[in-house]
């Protein structure tokens, strides 16, 4: 089962986060924007079965990021999602930018670069598939002023290792010149190119890093650029004076059009994406929800659940025989729940039995039934995860040798990796089909 197609029936005007003193989200402020927009679609929230809250960038490194989860929740239908993480940000854009499609089309290794108001993320992908993630602390607004005006109002804490960089002894209160806000754009943009050109960085790149450096064993063909910077950088825009760059009061428009040169300097030609500033939105809409079926194995009664840790034991490949998959199976759900007693419900994620005879599928059963004995002491549910299209089969297996005496999941074609989370949703179509939902989760952070 696949979903054949998506129809995007609204798009909402763009709005700027409401931040307090750029450390608190105005939650209630956000959730009048959504209501908002909601009356202007036409649509009732109590209309929407399913959906995604999904805070990103900048605003996930707020003291309360997780309030929005709570002032938002009631808009996502019953199948709610909290998602962020720089890694799968970075995926959304690519996909929602046509990077990812654009990467299968034309058989091209891809590499999107999502410039919004504080993070640059960048999603390398080919054959349609994500290769590599990655981000650095570079966006639009890491330096905040005046509207129409050369007054700085606000420096963010990575735009002052670029200003020590450039000997730019500026502070909130002075005043910017053209010359200085052309400098920064540049600099800034030159670390951008050095994540996908020299990848193995020093200096100022390397500090601006929020994740490791994009791997070094592939070639990069072509480039996008999306997110809120990404209309300066397609468009004929050059800063002619300061009250022009600012006119949104950041410094987006300049960090454009010094992208766009930078990259021409360097000989790279940038592909233009399907979508800019909504890029990750759309690439939401596209790759948080998937579908499972319909060879799965799935008592209804459990579901929906959410939030399920993904475990990946076999990171080699699912063993031949059952005692060698029940033994790397249960050291690592010990870890997770018997030493720390923890709460969590725990998926296992495995791409395909050791080859896929029924035999080799019933051993595989037998190794998890065994493997999972001490974690079913816990009365909870097993939950496997499997790439290969087995799932009915393998569900049948499992559920033959515990005797149907514990309440099992087992869904198939879904990938998955160490350290996701996922939601299941409620069987559609007859009991043929489920939702998948592959997120991280925000949790409120302390700021430093």
């Amino acid at each position: 089962m696949e979903i054949a197609d998506k129809e995007i029936v609204y798009r909402s005007s763009i709005h700027f986060t409401p931040i307090n003193e750029h450390q608190l989200i105005d939650a209630q402020r956000v959730k009048e924007i959504i209501e908002t927009e909601y009356r202007q679609a036409g649509i009732k929230k109590e209309e929407v079965e399913t959906g995604a809250v999904i805070i990103t960038g900048e605003t996930a490194k707020k003291e309360n990021a997780k309030s929005i989860l709570e002032a938002t929740a009631g808009f996502a239908g019953d199948f709610v999602v909290a998602t962020a993480g720089v890694n799968l940000e970075s995926i959304l854009a690519g996909k929602g930018s046509g990077a990812a499609k654009y990467s299968k089309e034309n058989h091209k290794t891809v590499a999107n670069i999502d410039v919004g108001g504080g993070t640059s993320n960048i999603g390398v992908f080919k054959g349609g598939r994500t290769l590599d993630t990655a981000c650095i602390n570079i966006g639009g607004h890491l330096i905040e002023l005046e509207k129409n005006s050369d007054r700085i109002t606000y420096i963010a804490e990575p735009a002052r290792l670029i200003l020590n960089d450039l000997s730019l002894p500026l502070r909130v209160g002075d005043r910017i010149t053209q010359s200085q806000l052309v400098q920064i754009a540049i600099k800034m943009a030159e670390a951008i190119l050095e994540t996908i050109t020299k990848r193995n960085m020093l200096g100022l790149a390397d500090k601006l890093m929020m994740t490791p450096p994009l791997k070094t064993d592939y070639s990069i063909e072509k480039v996008m650029i999306s997110g809120g910077v990404a209309d300066y950088v397609y468009n004929d825009y050059r800063p002619v004076s300061v009250t022009d760059i600012t006119k949104y009061g950041d410094i987006g428009p300049v960090l454009g059009w010094a992208i766009r040169e930078t990259f021409a300097k360097a000989g790279i030609d940038l592909v233009k994406p399907l979508e800019t500033i909504r890029a990750t939105v759309i690439g939401a809409g596209i790759h948080s929800l998937e579908i499972s079926g319909s060879t799965i194995h799935v008592n209804s009664g459990t579901l929906p659940m959410r939030n399920i840790t993904v475990i990946s034991p076999f990171p080699e490949g699912v063993p031949e025989k059952a005692e060698d998959v029940a033994r790397l199976l249960k050291s690592q759900v010990h870890k997770l729940t018997i030493q720390d007693r923890t709460e969590q419900n725990l998926a296992i994620s495995l791409k395909e039995p050791y080859d896929m005879s029924f035999n080799s599928i019933n051993e595989l059963a037998h190794g998890i039934a065994r493997g999972m004995e001490d974690y079913l002491t816990l009365q909870k549910p097993i939950i496997v995860v499997i790439e290969a299209d087995c799932g009915k089969v393998l569900g049948q297996c499992l559920s033959i040798i515990l005797k149907g005496s514990h309440e099992l999941v087992c869904i198939d074609q879904i990938q998955v990796d160490e350290g996701d989370y996922i939601d299941i949703g409620k069987p559609v179509m007859g009991g043929r089909v489920v939702p998948v939902v592959v997120k991280t989760l925000v949790f409120e952070k302390t700021a430093h």
